[in-house]
């Protein structure tokens, strides 16, 4: 199901998805009904765009994009209107730190940021990320276990920038460094819910250098979500939510989803894998 939310904010890929989801329609036959539409789009490409991997820029690509919309049963430019404008190539296609976790989550954090050095943001190739996440019996978020695997791009990186928004939750949780990493400082603002924390790796890597680091986040008290925001891509993300056995949730879903498309059964856990994630990522629940 496309509800009008999705429609209206997007982002394009989930809206997408939803949309080929709720046609019923394979790729295969999406592509065959744009051939009878004098469009020619492949499966792989079709498959690109509704996972974030790609989208479509090119003339050729938003016309397709516009029989595509007719195909799905959408409004003319309901797709579309989610692009926002090209997105930028080259050096400007990579900003630097502090400008892309602005754009990922806004002004508010700039004051945050002031005095934290964020150069390496854009000097580290996210291989993979692992976040676990503990529910307690009230439903409630209460600790979140990371690990996940970098390699940096340029000499130099020698640190790793947390953003965290507490979601309304009434307390400020702890952040504890884990494997090969320091807690060095912390900024938190109560007033919007949100904190920056620097963890400073045990050494500078080299270019091409690799490290596996670690970290928690304690005493989140956040009521039924967790939500990972990747403002750059990373290859491999796995998020992995367990319940208390006291309490296993009703129901679970994807954040992005309209529907409950999860379920934790006896086993009290689920669990997301995606790959080349960017934006928005998260499960929800209701007791």
């Amino acid at each position: 199901m496309v509800t009008p939310e999705l429609l209206a904010a997007g982002p394009f890929h989930e809206a997408l998805r939803a949309a080929i989801s709720a046609s019923g329609l394979a790729l295969d036959r999406i592509r065959y009904r744009l051939r009878l539409r004098d469009v020619s789009i492949s499966v792989p490409t079709l498959s690109n765009w509704q996972s974030g991997r790609r989208r479509p820029e090119r003339p050729e690509s938003l016309r397709a994009l516009a029989e595509l919309e007719a195909v799905l049963d959408l409004p003319p430019q309901a797709l579309r209107s989610l692009l926002g404008p090209p997105r930028p190539r080259g050096r400007a296609a990579h900003p630097k730190g502090p400008e892309a976790m602005l754009q990922a989550w806004g002004k508010p954090i700039e004051h945050l940021l002031a005095g934290i050095d964020t150069s390496s943001d854009g000097r580290l190739t996210r291989l993979s990320q692992h976040d676990r996440i503990e529910v307690d019996a009230g439903g409630r978020l209460v600790e979140v276990a990371n690990r996940q695997v970098l390699r940096a791009s340029h000499d130099g990186a020698d640190r790793w920038i947390l953003v965290w928004d507490t979601d309304g939750a009434a307390r400020m949780p702890e952040i504890v460094a884990g494997q090969h990493c320091r807690l060095r400082t912390l900024n938190t603002d109560a007033d919007i819910g949100m904190m920056v924390a620097e963890l400073v790796f045990d050494a500078p890597l080299a270019r091409g250098d690799t490290i596996i680091m670690e970290y928690q986040v304690v005493g989140a008290a956040q009521p039924d979500r967790f939500v990972r925001r990747l403002h750059r891509t990373t290859r491999d993300y796995v998020l992995e939510a367990r319940f208390d056995p006291a309490a296993v949730p009703a129901r679970c879903a994807r954040i992005s989803s309209p529907s409950w498309d999860l379920s934790a059964g006896h086993a009290g856990s689920v669990h997301l894998i995606e790959f080349n994630a960017v934006g928005t990522i998260g499960v929800r629940w209701q007791m």
